[in-house]
């Protein structure tokens, strides 16, 4: 009889196989799992006597085992201080649900002077289920819901969960000791009601690598330098953040050797506003027909051209050409994108020394606004213009969005440590067939 994949000398000694037979699930579906007929490995008799092997040949049954080893401290132990029997779920055969049962001992260890069960390489940490069965469903639940993993495998969502766990702490092991060059900073709401948490990322592999905070401050952000330690800290030289003052105060106490850039985003989204601002004043301004060109464009004047239907460019080009001014701050808004593509900061200046005479006589009163708050940032906009400063300033912006889709796929986690562990282990490849969860 052909060996079962998985076995080891420790479990020949004594074992069960379980299964749901297909029979009795459909002759009593009322009991469910419950319903499963037990039978040793020849299917209907014991095992007595002899083994067979995949060669046909056979071979008289495993004498009992003699050692094994603390769980502890790893040693190996001669003799045992008693033992039981256990039952694990396993990986599914032909649609049937397998149960493996085999004897475990617990040891006297003399190396660490406490009595211990053995360990088991085959065996989850969560000892109800092998490794492989946790592997099976952690990798079930990079690309499912913990639910629908629920549902296909037959067991409690909390289960889903630590075994999700258990795959997740491995895929951050194996991603090693952080040492970013290049950051983003940036924060995400995880409930309503301005519940913030901060997400750090690391732009040149491209997936965040911290969670956590309790909101947005200052304290927030110096528990991930704390956590990545001193000499880490001072190995970073780029940060990407947006304007938020208590960002910038940590980052200059924490990481002296890091330049500061702002996110072109979050700039954008602040003359978006302005532009918005323009076309309220103006709304309130005008009467009757000219008023009208003006209501319900709101969406059409804040997105990109490429963005609209062939509708609402139309819409945008009889607005534009009905308002004056609402035409020249859109034009202004369109042409400030132009900054950030300068290689020296000279040249970044001279334009926008030059936007900001366009703004002359234009009466554009949020612009003005917007361009006083530039000046007060400039440094954190002309690091840009360094060659080693370039980097993907929309990667930030982008990876808040993926964190979202997850929130959203989840319906929202209970157990936020969970949700930490889910953000960042969501961008990181998947296991081996061959990984251990729980390495020695």
């Amino acid at each position: 009889m052909p060996e079962i994949k998985g076995f080891t000398a420790q479990m020949m000694m004594s074992y069960r196989v379980s299964t749901l037979d297909r029979g009795a699930v459909h002759e009593n579906r009322s009991q469910s799992e419950g319903a499963f007929v037990r039978s040793r490995l020849r299917g209907i008799g014991e095992v007595e006597g002899n083994l067979r092997g995949p060669q046909g040949e056979s071979r008289a049954a495993e004498t009992p085992k003699k050692t094994a080893i603390c769980s502890n401290c790893g040693q190996r132990c001669r003799g045992r201080y008693d033992q039981r029997r256990c039952r694990v779920r396993d990986l599914r055969v032909a649609d049937w649900v397998v149960y493996l049962e085999f004897e475990r001992w617990r040891v006297r260890c003399s190396g660490c002077g406490g009595v211990h069960v053995e360990r088991l390489d085959w065996l989850a940490q969560n000892p109800r289920y092998t490794e492989r069965f946790a592997l099976h469903v952690g990798r079930l639940c990079t690309s499912m819901s913990n639910k629908a993993v629920a549902e296909l495998e037959r067991l409690h969502d909390s289960t889903v969960k630590d075994l999700s766990k258990l795959y997740m702490q491995e895929q951050v092991r194996r991603a090693g000791r952080l040492r970013p060059r290049a950051i983003g900073i940036d924060e995400i709401a995880v409930r309503k009601g301005h519940d913030y948490r901060v997400v750090v990322s690391d732009l040149d592999q491209g997936r965040p690598i911290w969670m956590g905070g309790n909101g947005r401050t200052q304290a927030d952000v110096e528990q991930f330098f704390a956590q990545l330690g001193s000499k880490a800290s001072d190995g970073i030289e780029l940060v990407v953040i947006d304007m938020w003052r208590p960002f910038r105060n940590a980052v200059r106490d924490k990481a002296p050797n890091a330049a500061i850039v702002f996110d072109k985003f979050h700039i954008m989204r602040h003359l978006s506003k302005a532009l918005d601002q323009v076309r309220r004043d103006e709304y309130k301004r005008l009467q009757g027909k000219d008023r009208s060109w003006i209501k319900g464009q709101r969406y059409t004047l804040l997105s990109a051209q490429e963005n609209l239907t062939l509708e609402g460019r139309q819409a945008l080009k009889k607005l534009l050409a009905a308002n004056r001014r609402l035409n020249t701050a859109y034009l202004l808004k369109e042409s400030f994108g132009q900054l950030w593509s300068y290689r020296t900061e000279r040249g970044a200046r001279a334009f926008f020394e030059r936007w900001k005479q366009s703004l002359r006589w234009q009466r554009l009163e949020p612009y003005r606004k917007f361009a006083e708050m530039i000046e007060r940032h400039w440094d954190g906009i002309a690091a840009y213009c360094r060659p080693e400063n370039k980097v993907s300033l929309g990667m930030v912006e982008g990876l808040n969005n993926k964190i979202r889709v997850i929130q959203r796929s989840a319906y929202g986690y209970r157990d936020e440590d969970y949700l930490r562990l889910k953000v960042i282990a969501s961008f990181l490849p998947p296991l081996p067939e061959n990984a251990r969860l729980h390495p020695h």
